[in-house]
């Protein structure tokens, strides 16, 4: 019962987390840097790679070391989002980062939806057959232009 609760909460700030990275990456190639979006965006990408490290498992999976860099990579954008203002070079690693950030909230979930959903399940059972692979090239795909595009246009 209190793991179906604690799996409810996480999935939940997942999601929250996913839908304000979006909105974030609109701001960022309108060039509004959304100060209270962005803010909850860390926050709850933060909370999503933190969570998911207290499932019993009895070894490291490939989510674990998707946390960890995940968490990498959002010290960096926390870094260069408030201590260093954006300012100079920490812009586009802000970019690059924040992106890097919602392209693996993003990998995760596409990973989810294919192991959950039985007619994506039945496309790809073991994540190794073509449909899952070029939906994750496509993602990652969209995310390289998303973030090039955001990189030259978000200047605040």
């Amino acid at each position: 019962m209190l793991l179906k609760a604690y799996t409810a909460f996480h999935v939940v700030i997942s999601v929250l987390g996913i839908l304000a990275g979006f909105v974030v990456m609109v701001g960022m190639v309108t060039a509004d840097p959304m100060d209270r979006w962005t803010a909850f965006f860390l926050v709850t990408t933060v909370a999503t790679s933190v969570t998911g490290f207290f499932f019993p498992v009895s070894r490291v999976t490939p989510a674990h070391v998707v946390g960890v860099i995940s968490l990498a990579i959002l010290a960096l954008a926390v870094y260069a989002r408030y201590p260093a203002h954006l300012a100079g070079s920490w812009r586009w690693i802000f970019v690059a980062t924040a992106v890097a950030a919602q392209y693996f909230n993003v990998f995760v979930l596409v990973v989810q939806m294919f192991q959950k959903i039985p007619s994506l399940k039945a496309l790809a059972p073991t994540q190794k057959e073509r449909p899952f692979q070029l939906t994750q090239a496509a993602v990652l795909f969209a995310f390289v232009a998303w973030g090039v595009l955001a990189a030259l246009r978000f200047h605040v």
